[in-house]
């Protein structure tokens, strides 16, 4: 297998998070524990894609405090799949949002390329109920 090099940035907080995973994993080396990511971020993309009719769906999101206004913005584009959002503050400037889906699996999918996209999500996780 060949293997390409690519240069890659990350802020301090990320690349120690890696640090830390990598040690208590037992990876190789922190290029190995971002290989494995990569990987599991690809198959959670290829077993999403795959979904398409109505279903339901549990959507959790987590922003800092000052991209509550980004969030807002696009739940409005995508209300008729919304069927409830919960809204809570957490620790350090952080808000967890939790939202319960119900509709069309490509709707659900544009609704997480949204927020995916606008760069500015901590952490998105789509789960299929």
């Amino acid at each position: 297998m060949n293997m390409s090099i690519i240069s890659v940035s990350l802020n301090d907080e990320l690349l120690e998070e890696i640090t830390k995973l990598q040690r208590e994993l037992g990876f190789s080396g922190r290029s190995e524990a971002i290989r494995a990511g990569a990987r599991m971020l690809i198959a959670d993309y290829k077993e999403k894609e795959r979904l398409e009719g109505s279903l339901n769906f549990v959507l959790l999101v987590v922003h800092t405090q000052s991209m509550e206004d980004t969030v807002t913005g696009i739940k409005h584009e995508f209300e008729e799949i919304i069927s409830t959002q919960i809204h809570n503050h957490l620790r350090k400037d952080k808000c967890l949002e939790v939202f319960i889906l119900e509709g069309d699996a490509a709707r659900v999918k544009e609704l997480v390329r949204s927020l995916q996209t606008s760069g500015k999500m901590d952490f998105i996780k789509l789960i299929v109920a």
